[in-house]
């Protein structure tokens, strides 16, 4: 505890291991409040896009404070529900009764929105409800979308994408998100002002309710923006923290300590045994990693903790076995070995008593600086295809990015908030890493 104290003592000296500390504060921080706020089967579920939340989310949409950056006011999304429309309520004889629903809300972006949509939330057992929907625009324009029979049975949600809703494009000559906020007198420019959309619905039975909503959708949405099916990219960014975190130490954390018990064994026993684990690393250190982590996501499964175990299993013995096997023969013969020998110490007592912890403060850099090595391969292997399909990483962004040709659209954000992730990431450990090795490597220290 004790040396643990004074190594961050001299570790805060140094204005570099603080920019680090700073970085991975905040890494450790983003990856708490994810772990707290998203539980992983939720994240899973909404970064899988089941049920319906992500459809009142637009898509493709920019982060909002892209709209500081721009001279137009984007368009936000507006989610009209039922309890904020003017209702009205008439008898059609005994049974039937009309119910009218009026919404009006006030449109001031400078651009036009991305999609319409009315969603229809119904409650009846036998005969659907009729429905007629009325668009009139702030110029009085009025439009008709048309009456619907709702074939929905229960209490469940039917859409009506006005978008994408062929007929109602071929009627009123373009896409409705063009047409009812287009300024007549100048296309290119949308109307602003007070819209009102009336919906009329006829309920044929006593006990039925009808629930309609309407969704404008904007151009931009949340501090992340939201990619090609809706999800919003924040849930993937936060996420995307304790996977790599946990990845690269994990890897970082296994892979040192196998080499280094791995080192102290041939370096000891020396003889057969000695000469075994070397040419057991000569053969790992020709193998490429890389092809064989595709092969294991190809072949057998895409799982990060099967690439982790994978990993783990592959660098027992790497290169690294030799260069700790250089240190362990220098403190093989050293003078407090002999004296543990002299007293009866056997060789699994001195390998880990006395070997291993007293090389242990010249790879704690070697440990930090391996992390973020193994949190660009996690990342390189989604970008690759061969990431956990389930979970959303940085790299898994940058890998749907990748497919829906994000740079080519214009959508910047998709890329440039993983990529800033994981360099911010290296970043930190490097810093940390090298500050270590200068403290802790007589050779680098500051005199």
């Amino acid at each position: 505890m004790r040396t643990f104290l004074l190594t961050f003592q001299e570790l805060m000296r140094y204005k570099s291991a603080l920019v680090g500390l700073l970085i991975l504060s905040f890494l450790v921080g983003i990856a708490i409040y994810a772990v707290v706020t998203i539980p992983y089967g939720e994240a899973v579920q909404l970064w899988r896009g089941t049920g319906e939340k992500w459809r009142v989310n637009p898509r493709n949409a920019s982060p909002v404070w892209v709209d500081y950056f721009t001279p137009k006011k984007l368009a936000r999304t507006l989610i009209l529900d039922s309890g904020q429309a003017q209702r009205t309520e008439e008898m059609l004889g005994t049974v039937a009764r009309r119910i009218e629903f009026i919404y009006i809300f006030d449109y001031n972006a400078d651009v036009f929105p991305s999609e319409l949509a009315i969603t229809y939330k119904t409650n009846f057992q036998k005969k659907p409800p009729l429905v007629e929907v009325i668009w009139i625009t702030p110029d009085g324009r009025e439009f008709s979308l048309g009456r619907e029979t709702l074939k929905q049975v229960g209490l469940r949600t039917q859409w009506h994408m006005l978008s994408v809703d062929e007929k109602l494009r071929r009627a009123i000559g373009g896409a409705p998100e063009k047409i009812f906020f287009m300024d007549p007198e100048q296309p290119e420019r949308p109307v602003k002002g007070k819209h009102k959309i009336i919906i009329k619905a006829i309920l044929f039975e006593p006990d039925a309710e009808i629930s309609p909503q309407v969704i404008v959708y904007g151009t931009v949405h949340g501090m992340a923006g939201t990619d090609h099916l809706r999800r919003d990219i924040m849930v993937a960014l936060l996420w995307g923290a304790p996977v790599a975190l946990s990845f690269g130490l994990a890897a970082s954390f296994g892979t040192v300590i196998t080499s280094i018990i791995f080192a102290a064994i041939s370096a000891w026993f020396g003889g057969m045994v000695d000469t075994l684990l070397q040419r057991l690393t000569e053969i790992r250190m020709v193998l490429p990693t890389l092809p064989i982590l595709i092969m294991v996501g190809l072949f057998y499964s895409k799982s990060i903790w099967a690439i982790l175990a994978t990993l783990l299993v592959l660098n027992i013995i790497e290169s690294s076995v030799k260069t700790y096997r250089a240190m362990f023969l220098q403190e093989k013969n050293a003078p407090y070995i002999e004296a543990a020998r002299s007293y009866g110490a056997g060789s699994i007592r001195i390998i880990f008593r006395y070997l291993i912890p007293r090389v242990v403060p010249w790879l704690i850099p070697s440990f930090v600086l391996a992390v973020p090595s193994y949190v660009f391969l996690e990342a390189s292997l989604s970008v690759l295809g061969l990431g956990d399909p389930v979970l959303p990483t940085w790299g898994k962004l940058l890998s749907d990015a990748y497919s829906q040709g994000a740079l080519y659209r214009g959508y910047y954000y998709w890329v440039l908030e993983p990529a800033f992730l994981l360099m911010l990431s290296g970043f930190g450990f490097t810093l940390i890493g090298y500050t270590l090795d200068r403290i802790f490597n007589p050779k680098l220290r500051e005199i």
